[in-house]
């Protein structure tokens, strides 16, 4: 693959991740309902999970660390799945708003490709 367009496919995955790394640190309440219960402070997982994204998408758009990142971030969004999880079970609002089944099946599906671009 070219080398210029792995750098703009890495910066279009990697920008997002960062965006909403820092959104995690700018609104947490957004968050803070789909951290399961089980896991305690959820303004700590949200800062922490907030934390990974940002330096995860800084390292996949940053060529040295690519690799090691990309595993970084499958991984990360293996363990995030459970909250996304937890809010389809127990039909958590997010932002004021329930997902319908379809949509938690599209976000699940959303995040395999996710993973597995990864």
């Amino acid at each position: 693959m070219n080398e210029n367009i792995g750098h703009l496919i890495a910066l279009i995955y990697g920008v997002p991740f960062i965006w909403i790394g820092v959104k995690h640190f700018i609104d947490p309440e957004w968050f803070e309902p789909i951290v399961p219960e089980i896991l305690g402070s959820a303004r700590f997982w949200v800062y922490a999970s907030g934390a990974f994204e940002i330096l995860l998408g800084i390292g996949i758009i940053h060529p040295m660390y690519r690799s090691e990142a990309a595993l970084g971030m499958a991984l990360m969004l293996i363990a995030l799945y459970w909250a996304n999880l937890n809010m389809w079970i127990n039909d958590i609002p997010i932002g004021g708003n329930t997902f319908s089944n379809r949509a938690h099946v599209l976000r699940g599906i959303i995040q395999a490709a996710l993973i597995g671009v990864a």
